[in-house]
Parts: structure tokens; sequence; C-alpha cells
């Protein structure tokens, strides 16, 4: 008897499936990578995990190997169905839901799970943001996704490459930039190399910031205007410059009115958001 195909391509062939390109499916098979994965999410046996986008199982089954309790979500039916049939480990628990759209302590049970997955290029800002928020819940996070999206939420606020979640990462996690893995692992191969990055949440915040969602439409603001200048790109959220003018705050901050949001630092975007109240 042959043995049977576990491949990727080989489990979709079996099951007469695509990868959904709209979804922006690719799956990874190689077991020296998924392993690498897996140990980089630092799980023990007294650990739970949640894993965004179980797929076809092949991370999930690594992560399971840990000992960790794994609560593996899945949106894709079709998968799901193999998932059911195929993936029956006594620690791990499947989920049809929408990876960005849940609550995590809520799916695990645990007070702060650590979680993994491999990320869609369209969810990976949205699952970020919901991360972010969800930020004293979590303990840290392991994601495989676009290299150069990994470079920039890897880039410490200041530097050319940061962005709106390198700063607001920054602000409550240490994010570490782990190994890269070429294209040619995945099925379908995409036109780009992907990157695993570790998000380290703190366990109590590092710096006071008065109200995280006026600190983040303040960070927004300012990166949606990039190449503008700050007194400029500061001119679409006025409502935030109650006390005094945006050139007024920011001279309050310490921050020159023509400097650019990619060159502030985190100090300096915690000195703005705190002259708002000035």
């Amino acid at each position: 008897m042959m043995e049977r195909d576990t491949s990727p391509a080989g489990l979709l062939r079996q099951n007469n499936l695509r990868a959904k390109k709209s979804w922006g499916q690719c799956f990874l098979g190689d077991d020296e990578i998924l392993d690498r994965i897996a140990q980089s999410c630092l799980l023990t046996p007294e650990d739970s995990a949640v894993e965004l986008g179980a797929g076809l199982g092949h991370l999930t089954r690594h992560l399971a190997a840990t000992g960790a309790r794994i609560d593996a979500v899945e949106r894709d039916r079709d998968l799901v169905a193999i998932l059911e049939r195929d993936l029956r480990l006594p620690n791990v628990r499947l989920h049809a839901a929408n990876a960005a759209k849940i609550d995590f302590a809520a799916i695990s049970g645990a007070a702060r799970p650590v979680v993994a997955g491999n990320l869609p290029y369209q969810l990976t800002s949205p699952i970020l943001f919901e991360l972010i928020d969800q930020r004293q819940s979590v303990r840290r996070a392991v994601f495989l996704l676009q290299k150069e999206v990994a470079e920039r939420l890897s880039s410490p606020p200041g530097s050319r490459d940061c962005g709106v979640l390198s700063v607001l990462l920054a602000s409550c996690a240490t994010v570490e930039y782990l190994f890269e893995v070429p294209a040619r692992h995945f099925t379908p191969s995409p036109r780009v190399d992907s990157a695993v990055i570790r998000i380290e949440f703190d366990e109590t915040e590092r710096f006071h910031i008065r109200d995280r969602a006026r600190f983040t439409r303040l960070v927004k603001a300012a990166f949606a205007q990039r190449r503008k200048m700050l007194r400029g790109a500061l001119k679409f959220v006025p409502d935030l410059f109650v006390h005094a003018s945006i050139e007024e705050t920011l001279a309050r901050a310490g921050i020159k009115a023509t400097s650019r949001a990619e060159e502030l630092s985190l100090d300096a975007w915690i000195a703005l958001d705190n002259a708002l109240d000035a």
C-alpha cells in the first residue's frame, strides 16, 4: 500500500480542492520550518495557544507536539471538513470561525494564551489591531507573514521603515524578527518571501498612555499623510487639538512642526499624546 501524501499539494488534490487566491491561502508543509515556528512559540505542556488559520493542519500538529492545549481556528468550511476528519489529537480543539473576529482568551479559556499562525496578507493588519486591543489577554504571538511586513513591524519608531503598527506594538510589546521563509516552501508559491516574528506583550504596561483609542487615532492620522510634515498631516484630526493649536502642541512636546511621522521615537509619540491634555 502506498503511503498517503500528506503534503499541502497532496491533501488539496485528494480532496479536489484548490487554494483560494482571494483569501490569500498559501500552505506551508516543510516539517523543519514548521517545527522551528512551533518552537519559537516557547510553549510548555502547561500553556494554551490559539492558532489563527489552521489551514490543512500542518502547523497545528507541530504546535500540539509541544504538549500545550491548542485551539485551532479556521474559517474555510472546506478545510474545516478536512481538519474534522484528519486532525484528531487529544490536546486540539477546532473552531470554525473568522480569525480576525475572535476573543483570544475566551476561545482558549486561558488567562493569557499564546497566539500563532500563518497570516494571509489581507488579514494581517485587522488581526494585529485586534491583538493590540486584546494585549492584556495575550502573552505572546508568533506569526508567519510577508517578509516586508515583518521588517516593518520589527522596525523601531523613528526608523525609515516604521509604520502605524510599528509604533502601536512598540508601545505595548517587544517585537523580534526571527527568520525568513523563502516563497518556494509554500503551496502555491507566493510572489514574495515570508518571515517569522515574535511579539512579546508587556505583562504590565511600561508606558503610560492616557487614552489608547486617542493615541491610535493620533498615530494613524500622522502616518496616513506620511509625506506631509506633522503640522499638515495632523490637520485631519482637528478634534484632538482642543487645548492648543497643532504647532503649539507639537512645541510643547518638544517636536519640530516640520518633522514627519517616521522620524518620531516612541518617547516623542507619548510626549505628543500627553501634550494634547496640557
